[in-house]
């Protein structure tokens, strides 16, 4: 077999038999080999539109699934445009391997079109391990150790493989010196920490008296051993973004998402407990956690580089966050005191009410929480939903009732525009027998989310249940940054940078042979939804939505109040923007008074 062909054989062997790509002839040798092995039914090979959307699609399969995440590109452009989705890989620590194409060896360094020193580029984003293979039997080893990093250090991993080697015939290194020889055998790694750091964990929860909690992507797969703990220790639970799934949202003591696009209840939770639990999470803002030394502090990452980083931790332990709580669970005390736990329980009960009031309050024409509020009730079992960012993040983080089995995520680390198309796809290349939903303000969907519409129409057909759902918050404006601009700079809206055009989205869909749904009124909200959610192909559900309903933080501080009221003399849409934050003001402190 030559270079190519055993670069596919190799990397199915490992288990990656899922390629995101995008072919081009710096990466012909590749083409022509994978063409083989679809042919022969053992790589399924998703072609995109663009190559941003292959990287960020691995990045959401090994988000998904838990496994190495694979794409490619060509030499030149297709390499560069992988870059934004591997630095979401990075940002968010989940492994991604890279196949890039180049030009051929004896041409490089000679300002050759389409030449570009991919090393330097790729160096920082691929900084656990970047190679480019010039000759056959180096290609073992560049897969073996891309697939063993990316896998065991959650990270992204490049394979530079330049063209003229593609097809030479690939042969096995000898036995001599200056050659390596590397295998797939199984890493096995110790997942939970000594017994000593343990106990000085299990003194710190047990002499608590009011317990946070705070769960990450870490935490994912440790849904039992936090409800057991939270359990024993009458603690609260709050969720990083990026575990929103980590506990369901009907148990009465989770808080909900934490942050500014989180909850009140998660706010209070941090700033009046007096022991600390972070679980599986790098959370940025350390402004919403405990003030330092006010909580005694215990950490679990599997990752000793997060350890201690956003809180001074008393004890840290290093391991699988699963397996470590579970042995932590014996060692734990139950308290006898719940009044923490009551607490944080009527704070919830009321802070749905809050949601819901605010959801329900009129807008022009339609509210944008409201749009999610319908959803949540409705969201199938096991459904796996995606948000992009901006204003639309909000509305996900908060208004959506994550239940046992779903999955949910975005680009977190990152936070880039344009992610949430991309990685509804690779959940329902991963998972085609479930419902996937994407939710997406209309600045990411004009970004990507059409180029991705097309994707979609080419490979629905051959899934399991075609339910694939895309909703767009049509309020021509980019929402996020509008609201950031009037809280966080005493700016009016800069119309030139926030206003976008028009697009008939639910018609869009139509010209794919899709399903398209315009909503525009409030009372077609639910029934919008069942229609979608009924559908006998993917949809695209368009809900115009008024961009003047604010994204109010959990704590609205006294630097965001006076930077608004600053805001407001150079407001072009002034009444509108004083007219929404009033209403949601009042559903706020009047959660019954429903306008």
């Amino acid at each position: 077999m030559n270079v190519s062909e055993f670069m596919w054989k190799r990397l199915q062997e490992w288990g990656l038999k899922r390629a995101y790509g995008y072919p081009g002839d710096g990466a012909g040798g590749i083409d022509v080999a994978l063409q083989r092995e679809i042919d022969a039914g053992r790589v399924e090979y998703v072609q995109v539109r663009h190559e941003e959307m292959a990287a960020f699609m691995a990045s959401a399969h090994a988000k998904f699934t838990g496994q190495v995440g694979l794409c490619f590109a060509t030499s030149g452009p297709g390499a560069i445009h992988l870059l934004n989705g591997l630095y979401d890989a990075k940002l968010d620590h989940v492994g991604v391997v890279a196949i890039m194409g180049q030009q051929a060896r004896t041409c490089i360094g000679s300002n050759y079109q389409q030449e570009v020193d991919l090393q330097s580029l790729c160096k920082d984003v691929g900084s656990e391990y970047i190679v480019t293979v010039t000759e056959p039997s180096q290609m073992r080893h560049a897969i073996d150790r891309a697939v063993r990093i990316a896998r065991d250090k959650r990270a992204p991993t490049i394979v530079i493989v330049p063209n003229d080697l593609q097809e030479l015939p690939y042969k096995e290194a000898p036995v001599a010196h200056g050659f390596t020889h590397t295998g797939i055998g199984e890493t096995v790694i110790s997942p939970v920490p000594e017994m000593h750091g343990l106990q000085a964990a299990a003194e710190i929860l047990n002499s608590g008296k009011k317990v946070a909690i705070l769960a990450g992507a870490g935490a994912l797969e440790a849904t039992d051993e936090l409800i057991a703990i939270a359990d024993l220790l009458g603690a609260g639970i709050a969720k990083a973004l990026l575990g929103k799934a980590a506990v369901p949202d009907e148990l009465p003591y989770v808080t909900g998402s934490l942050g500014l696009l989180g909850t009140k209840p998660s706010w209070d939770l941090m700033k009046e407990c007096d022991t600390f639990l972070m679980v599986g999470s790098a959370y940025p803002y350390s402004e919403f956690l405990p003030n330092p030394g006010q909580a005694r502090g215990v950490q679990i990452d599997i990752n000793g580089s997060n350890l201690s980083l956003r809180y001074p931790m008393e004890v840290c332990l290093q391991g699988d966050s699963a397996a470590t709580l579970r042995a932590l669970i014996p060692l734990l005390q139950r308290k006898s005191d719940r009044s923490w736990r009551e607490k944080i329980e009527k704070e919830v009960e009321t802070w749905w009410k809050v949601l819901e009031a605010r959801a329900m309050t009129d807008a022009n024409p339609i509210n944008p929480q409201r749009v999610f509020w319908e959803l949540s009730p409705r969201l199938p079992e096991n459904a796996i939903i995606t948000a992009d960012s901006g204003s639309v993040a909000n509305w996900f983080a908060r208004d959506l009732k994550i239940r046992r089995g779903m999955k949910a995520s975005l680009s977190g680390g990152l936070a880039s525009l344009g992610a949430g198309t991309p990685y509804a796809v690779a959940a329902k290349m991963a998972f085609p027998e479930r419902t996937v939903i994407a939710c997406m303000g209309d600045g990411a969907m004009q970004m990507n989310g059409l180029n991705v519409m097309i994707t979609i129409s080419k490979y629905w057909k051959q899934w399991e249940n075609p339910k694939l759902i895309v909703l767009v918050l049509n309020n021509q404006d980019l929402n996020q940054v509008t609201w950031e601009e009037r809280v966080q700079l005493g700016e009016g809206k800069t119309t030139a940078t926030q206003s976008i055009p028009d697009f008939p989205y639910h018609k869009y869909a139509e010209l794919l042979d899709l399903k398209g749904i315009l909503v525009d009124h409030p009372d077609q909200i639910a029934g919008a939804w069942e229609e979608a959610l009924n559908a006998d192909r993917p949809v695209i559900l368009e809900a115009r939505t008024d961009p003047d309903v604010p994204p109010l933080p959990p704590h609205i501080t006294l630097q965001q109040a006076k930077a608004f009221l600053s805001s407001l003399p150079t407001e072009p849409e002034l009444l509108d923007v004083i007219r929404g934050s009033a209403k949601e003001m009042l559903a706020t402190f009047l959660p019954s008074k429903k306008s």
